[in-house]
């Protein structure tokens, strides 16, 4: 009965070992850090389609949200500016808003690369001091609001000393030369111009920057 007994042992302290090995493995494939930028294809409304319309990405993938990844209280979180203005969740909100078919996260992860790295402690403590801002309906530079990529771009752009780090680009909202239908239905709600070629800066944008790595899809 004890051989018995510590074959048991031995068996259970194999399978809790091996389990150990895959779940770490796993992690270790993702490997967040601080700073990290979270690429995500959100599907949340027929607005996301159309931002994702008149926007190109990394490898003509399709993005309509950013966030990026703190550290908080030893926890991973995502500082973002969404619905809710600029605000923390955690890392399993921002990923579960948006899944494929098999239930895995539409984010690419894209990582600042090593020589510009050390702006991403004053970055994220900028973004700190943003917490609570509205959100910017309107997609405008300079308004004390903010949309997504807006927010990644303002506090690495005052971490990099008001100098700029990510490009501010003409913004259009139109495709193959025609305006589509839901952003004049859009902007004449909010009852102003549509800001064609006006600075702004997207997600696809971001993802595209010579100052990034993609590092991981979650999807693979």
């Amino acid at each position: 009965m004890q051989k018995l007994n510590n074959f048991s042992l031995l068996i259970i302290t194999l399978i809790f070992i091996t389990t150990h090995f895959h779940c770490t493995q796993k992690n270790e494939t993702i490997n967040l850090q601080e700073g990290d930028l979270l690429l995500q294809d959100l599907d949340s409304s027929p607005l996301c389609d159309a931002i994702e319309q008149v926007t190109n990405g990394f490898n003509n993938q399709s993005f309509s949200h950013i966030g990026i990844v703190l550290m908080l209280h030893d926890t991973l979180h995502v500082l973002e500016a969404f619905n809710r203005g600029v605000n923390i969740v955690t890392l399993d909100e921002f990923l579960n808003r948006s899944v494929n078919k098999d239930l895995k996260p539409k984010v690419l992860v894209g990582r600042v690369k090593k020589e510009y790295s050390y702006l991403i402690p004053k970055a994220i403590e900028h973004g700190i001091k943003l917490i609570g801002k509205e959100y910017d309906p309107e997609f405008k530079i300079n308004n004390n609001k903010f949309y997504c990529s807006e927010l990644i771009y303002e506090i690495f752009h005052i971490a990099n000393g008001n100098n700029t780090f990510f490009k501010l680009e003409p913004m259009t909202y139109q495709l193959e030369g025609e305006t589509l239908l839901i952003w004049k239905n859009y902007f004449s709600e909010l009852n102003i111009p549509i800001p064609e070629q006006e600075l702004g800066i997207n997600p696809g944008g971001i993802s595209l920057s010579e100052k990034i790595d993609i590092i991981h899809n979650y999807q693979n």
